[in-house]
């Protein structure tokens, strides 16, 4: 059948059955035609409950369906539902003494899978013939299930340097210098935020805190947490604040990827990483998420639907206005004040330009000679004329802004030239300028025509001083044969 409506087995038969014997219970046959009516009933097909086609049943099995449904007078339906064994939820084929070793070996070894402990059951049956016959896999898995002995996974063993850090003592800290350390993370918010496609999305904040100063850098949320998110922000806090000394992060993907990493590292920044199993090294931020959630979002709990421009608005606001000139429980004064009275230890920031030029990866790649072109993350470039010479090309790239690409000296690491994607449909105007050999793009060449070579001009002058003719004879049909004859 089709549709079981949730119904089991058991149900479905006895459904049918009742159906069979119905007709008998709401108008019994007289006395004496009982036994032609179960004969005319067992001519008759009906359909199987489980869906197997049609089905007969013996004249003896619907007399005993009648029998059991008329003699329950409450519930004839229930009747007919086939009895349960009276075994039922006890294991037959193992005895006690082996379920309890099951239970044992699967208190020791809760990762093994069931063939393990089949085998290893089978050793301890070898060894021990009282246990009882030795059951098959298929018993022993149905037995481990029921006894809700399921396989668990393998507890990960962390590797001793990981762990060591956890051995020691845990200290704060707190350097003596605004802007000589710096704070950076991601936070998932508690709420969500209705994008203009009409979608519920999880904001998440990115933050960035000086650690003598408490000072919110900078404070934005967005609706991803990858690498290129992470250089639009830290742009951001490093425009308003000034370049400083060393920033802390912790192991994340975006943290840590190549444009980040190069990038600081081109800025003069030490990018220093939490360790292993220490997430308490950054917890400054872990504070300054509690006094989000506490305050700002707590005080945006009337906007229903709240939006990303009007949760940054919000934040900006929030964080120049309240959260810098409120007093700081643990510094006693406001992260603003601290910072005034503080030796300053940040460092110009460069140019914008220049700033989302440094944080890109180097990559070195082949020029291809046919077309003088090379291939990044899948998109084709354009060489300039003045360095198709090269073989192979130095290029900075950042992997989510593929518009170009910089072409740098491998030695210097200078910028030389932009380099553009290449366009295949200005190409088809089937203008092309000439070239010349050495890399010359001028499309003027220095040689005369008809000029021989140096070398070939003195063989000729020594074949001639030698006087004699040439050994070749012309053709028949060469044009230039009067001049040899």
């Amino acid at each position: 059948m089709g549709n079981s409506n949730g119904c089991g087995d058991r149900d479905r038969w006895a459904r049918l059955r009742f159906a069979v014997v119905g007709p008998l219970l709401a108008s019994p046959p007289p006395a004496g035609r009982l036994r032609a009516e179960l004969e005319r009933l067992s001519q008759q097909h009906w359909e199987h409950p489980c869906g197997g086609g049609p089905v007969r049943f013996s004249a003896s099995t619907i007399e005993r369906w009648f029998y059991r449904a008329r003699a329950a007078h409450q519930d004839p339906v229930g009747a007919l539902r086939a009895r349960p064994r009276t075994d039922a939820g006890r294991v037959r084929a193992m005895s006690a003494a082996l379920i309890a070793e099951l239970r044992e070996q699967y208190r020791d070894h809760p990762s093994w899978s069931a063939q393990l402990h089949h085998d290893n059951l089978q050793v301890r049956v070898d060894a021990d013939p009282s246990l009882g016959p030795m059951p098959s896999y298929a018993t022993l898995t149905r037995v481990m299930r029921s006894l809700g002995l399921v396989r668990r996974r393998r507890p990960v063993q962390r590797e001793p340097e990981r762990t060591a850090p956890e051995a020691r003592e845990v200290l704060s800290y707190e350097v003596s210098r605004s802007h000589a350390l710096w704070h950076a993370d991601m936070h998932h918010g508690k709420r969500r935020v209705l994008t203009a496609a009409g979608e519920w999305k999880t904001p998440i904040l990115l933050g960035f805190l000086d650690d003598h100063s408490r000072l919110g850098c900078h404070l934005q949320w967005y609706l991803a947490e990858t690498a290129e998110v992470f250089v639009h922000g830290l742009c951001q806090a490093l425009m308003k604040r000034g370049l400083p000394r060393s920033l802390m992060t912790d192991n994340g993907a975006a943290m840590t990827a190549g444009e980040v990493e190069q990038g600081l590292h081109r800025l003069g920044i030490v990018h220093a990483k939490t360790m292993a199993y220490s997430p308490y090294q950054n917890g400054k931020m872990e504070v300054l998420w509690a006094s989000v959630e506490g305050r700002l979002m707590a005080m945006l709990e009337g906007v229903e639907a709240l939006t990303l421009k009007q949760l940054n608005d919000a934040t900006i606001a929030w964080v120049e206005h309240d959260y810098h000139r409120r007093e700081h429980r643990e510094l006693g004064t406001t992260p603003i004040s601290r910072l005034l009275d503080s030796p300053d230890a940040s460092r110009p920031c460069p140019e914008s330009a220049e700033l989302a030029s440094a944080f890109r990866i180097t990559v070195k790649r082949t020029l291809r000679r046919s077309d003088a072109t090379v291939s990044v993350e899948g998109v084709r470039y354009q060489v300039p004329a003045p360095w198709r010479h090269l073989r192979e090309l130095s290029l900075r790239v950042a992997r989510w802004d593929l518009a170009c690409v910089e072409l740098v000296d491998p030695r210097t690491g200078g910028r030389l030239t932009t380099v553009y994607p290449l366009d295949k449909r200005a190409h088809a105007g089937a203008v092309r300028r000439p070239t010349a050999a050495h890399g010359d793009d001028s499309g003027e060449h220095t040689d005369t025509e008809g000029d021989t070579a140096p070398l070939l001009q003195r063989i000729l002058d020594d074949q001639a001083a030698c006087g004699l003719p040439p050994a070749w004879v012309p053709h028949p049909d060469d044009p230039d044969r009067e001049d040899h004859d």
